[in-house]
């Protein structure tokens, strides 16, 4: 009914209800994949991740340079605290997340990738811990990602930054897996409220698949160069009763931390994540064996190896249905979209895409060359499935206007503006490229089967010959770089702006074919 009395509202109209509609039923489910350089075909790191946030979302995509800061200045957090400024900050591609405390994410210059997924914990109040001194000066949250983007050089640094800043201030959230990546190694740094944290690196030969809850497990050695703690990690935990020394089992984050399965819920009745556990099941190739006796590895090590597309196609993925082949090239047909939300609302299919997508991002970060023409995020907006990907080179120097709203840089950048942007932000607009993606994905998932096959006839060339055209394309670059660094960052700005360009062409064109299919007829 509702949609035969939107058939008479104008076009615009009608995909904004629909972007709406979509967006006021979600909720967060972000997703990571991370790919060690002996694992990836190509002997890179490989970095996906998936935001997703409910509510109504407009996700830009911005280039911030290296900013000059005044001796003695000091950055300021959302809830008071303070923090010695460097004089110079790096700088960044950033996606920012209007409105969202934990959604922005960022590739410096150097080439650390940082982004995050929510992890609940079991650990007590913001408010408790407050009183009881674990946090301080009102904790750090938003800020941390950026600071660490502004500051590190490698993922390792990237990781000493943001655990002396949760060491000092405490984290407000409940808990969170922040990923951070470089050319050489990538690390997931485990967090929960207040000051315990834990860091494992990513096996170069291994495969880690991040949902929303914490992966460290037993086999994070404390002692081990790979792994790094808070002091005191296991005194608490042992101190707050989730972990006995005397039960002869190994000390594990995962288990004294996460939060405690809901009744009922697919952890509860089969003793993993459904999401870790379905994509775990897509890289071998064959359903594990449910229900899980003892927890899944924090990493894969498997006889295949991985490109971008693989990346991309696993998170793609809506979860199984029975029956279904486990085809990661095939990924986006396992499930569907149901009028923009997941398969399954308790995710017990493991659905990894849903229709409350952000971003999808996979990094490809490779050391043999320089990290402006070695580092690349392969990005779509919106959900994945739908989309295809482009390529931002981490060496440009500014991304297309219509991928990001048109403020002021030092204003947009602000804490003031980002979490209370002002009056019209998220209306929709036909000429910014995530209202446009938005819209595509809801007019998709209008007839889901049959919509995204015709999605994926546009955007599948698009990718193959992007991937065709990489080795020449970098190898001009490459050329460049010798002569003239500054030539070479704008011949690799051009490129990726037109590709950028091309995707949202090829977008438009696919919301005015759905528009005749699902409206003039």
């Amino acid at each position: 009914m509702w949609r035969m009395k939107i058939k008479k509202l104008s076009t615009v109209f009608f995909i904004a209800i629909l972007i709406k509609i979509v967006a006021v039923s979600s909720a967060y489910g972000c997703f990571a994949v991370v790919v060690g350089k002996d694992a990836s075909a190509d002997g890179s790191v490989l970095f996906g991740h998936l935001e997703q946030n409910g509510g109504i979302r407009n996700f830009s995509y911005r280039h911030v340079p290296r900013m000059q800061h005044e001796p003695g200045s000091e950055v300021e957090l959302r809830r008071g605290g303070t923090w010695p400024q460097p004089e110079e900050t790096y700088a960044y591609l950033w996606g920012g997340n209007t409105g969202v405390e934990f959604g922005d994410g960022y590739f410096n210059e150097h080439g650390v990738a940082i982004a995050s997924d929510a992890c609940a914990t079991r650990e007590d109040s913001y408010d408790e811990l407050v009183e009881r001194g674990d946090i301080v000066d009102g904790g750090i949250g938003y800020m941390l990602r950026r600071m660490v983007a502004q500051r590190a050089k490698t993922a390792k640094e990237g990781v000493e930054v943001a655990t002396e800043l949760l060491d000092h201030f405490g984290y407000v959230g409940s808990g969170r897996t922040y990923i951070i990546a470089d050319a050489d190694e990538a690390w997931l740094l485990g967090v929960a409220r207040g000051k315990s944290w834990i860091a494992q690196r990513v096996p170069d030969d291994g495969i880690v698949l991040l949902p929303n809850v914490h992966i460290i497990g037993p086999e994070a050695d404390i002692e081990s160069d790979d792994v790094m703690a808070s002091d005191g990690l296991v005194e608490y935990a042992i101190s707050r009763g989730w972990y006995d020394p005397d039960s002869g089992e190994p000390f594990s984050f995962r288990e004294a931390f996460n939060r405690p399965a809901r009744e009922g819920s697919f952890m509860d009745e089969y003793g993993a994540d459904p999401r870790q556990w379905f994509s775990q099941s897509l890289v071998l190739g064959e359903l594990i064996d449910l229900p899980v006796e003892e927890q899944l590895p924090f990493a894969l090590k498997v006889d295949r190896e991985f490109t971008v597309e693989d990346v991309a196609n696993i998170i793609r993925s809506h979860g199984h249905i029975e029956g279904q082949e486990l085809d990661i090239d095939k990924a986006h047909k396992l499930g569907m979209h149901e009028d923009g939300t997941p398969h399954d609302d308790d995710r017990s299919s493991g659905n990894i895409c849903s229709g409350r997508i952000q971003e999808l991002v996979v990094y490809q970060l490779r050391n043999w060359m320089p990290t402006d023409v070695g580092s690349v995020a392969w990005r779509t907006s919106s959900a994945p499935c739908g989309a295809g990907l482009v390529p931002f080179y981490n060496g440009i120097t500014e991304t297309p206007a219509p991928y990001y709203k048109d403020y002021d840089l030092e204003k947009i950048h602000s804490l003031d503006f980002h979490f209370n942007p002002p009056e019209g932000f998220f209306d929709h607009d036909p000429e910014n490229a995530f209202d446009v993606f938005t819209a595509m994905e809801n007019l998709i998932d209008l007839n889901y089967k049959e919509n995204v096959e015709m999605a994926r006839e546009i955007w599948d060339p698009f990718e193959e010959k992007q991937f065709r055209m990489q080795p020449s394309i970098e190898k001009v670059a490459l050329e460049l770089m010798e002569e003239d660094e500054e030539l070479a960052r704008e011949f690799l700005t051009e490129y990726s702006s037109y590709r950028a360009m091309r995707a949202l062409d090829k977008a438009n064109e696919l919301v005015t074919r759905l528009k005749t299919i699902h409206w003039d007829n």
